[in-house]
């Protein structure tokens, strides 16, 4: 069977992330950042706000703010949903909880499997090995969901090359989309090629450097990206924030990027990074800070006895 091809996609460049966007506070930034003129919502279940973003866009929709077509809405298959049977009635959640009859993508958000019920693994039992529920078994229940018109495309987070091409290579819809972390300190350079080549759009989650995520995700003394020298002489030169000089540096890569905020003032300001130039000079400057440095590590799925390692997650 000869794989479709799904990446002419239209995939703003910039999009608003809803990761850590609090209860009560997600519907008024998503239509804070509507109103600015985001155009892309990067939503996902397990991030427990799609109902709050549903009720935003149904305002949207309702005042004449936005119209449906004029949107990207992505969400993300949860990781205790990754047995077939599972993944249309996850899908059938997330687009009732956004108010939607369809989605632009979606993704799945971790090569991880866990137990139904679980949210937080906190024992080896808890996680489902790729062995006994294979991604490619995964990704055919997904693939029926184009059939019907409720996802536009399909695509993947956190996966490597090594996973990419596997898939590549037994799929009958080719991923369409990877997001991955990426920044400055993690640049990805041999993923973004192999992207490139197979027409995969690649998405750009903690562009920032997330140094808002919950505390158990943090490491001691990690470097913080916003106050690199590097980027802050940059920006000084340039006369701009920090924040978009990393913006428009992943962009001028190819990236889509979704950086998080509730803040209007700082809504605008990464949407004002889309029309932020760099010369070459800046550009070599800020690659050679790579450090091949994940602050979003996956250690959370690593556990005694349990399936996962660093190695098999990331095939480094």
């Amino acid at each position: 069977m000869t794989a479709m091809d799904t990446h002419r996609i239209n995939l703003p460049r910039m999009g608003l992330g809803t990761w850590k966007a609090r209860p009560g506070e997600t519907c008024r930034a998503v239509m804070d950042a509507v109103r600015m003129g985001y155009r892309h919502i990067d939503c996902a279940s397990s991030y427990g706000n799609e109902k709050e973003i549903g009720e935003a866009l149904k305002n949207l929709f309702s005042e004449g703010v936005v119209t449906r077509d004029e949107m990207w809405i992505t969400s993300k298959l949860s990781n205790t949903a990754h047995a077939p049977v599972d993944v249309e009635p996850a899908l059938e959640k997330s687009l009732n909880d956004l108010q939607l009859d369809y989605l632009d993508a979606y993704l799945m958000h971790w090569p991880v499997a866990l137990q139904k019920g679980v949210w937080i693994p906190r024992k080896a039992e808890h996680l489902v090995s790729l062995e006994e529920q294979p991604i490619n078994d995964t990704w055919s229940a997904m693939e029926n969901l184009i059939n019907d018109g409720t996802v536009r495309h399909l695509g993947v987070c956190n996966f490597s090359i090594k996973k990419l091409a596997e898939l590549c290579e037994v799929s009958r819809i080719h991923p369409a989309i990877d997001q991955v972390e990426s920044h400055p300190y993690l640049q990805q350079v041999e993923l973004v090629e192999f992207c490139k080549e197979k027409h995969i759009q690649l998405v750009a989650y903690s562009p920032l450097g997330s140094g808002d995520r919950p505390k158990p995700l943090r490491k001691k003394e990690e470097p913080v990206l916003l106050e690199d020298p590097v980027i802050l002489e940059i920006a000084k030169t340039l006369g701009v924030a920090a924040s978009q000089i990393l913006l428009a540096w992943a962009m001028n890569r190819g990236f889509s990027v979704i950086p998080k905020s509730v803040n209007p003032e700082r809504l605008k300001s990464n949407l004002d990074a889309q029309n932020l130039k760099l010369e070459t000079t800046f550009i070599e400057k800020i690659t050679a800070l790579d450090q091949h440095y994940r602050y979003v590590d996956g250690s959370f799925w690593v556990l005694p006895n349990g399936p996962y390692t660093l190695s098999n997650l990331w095939d480094e």
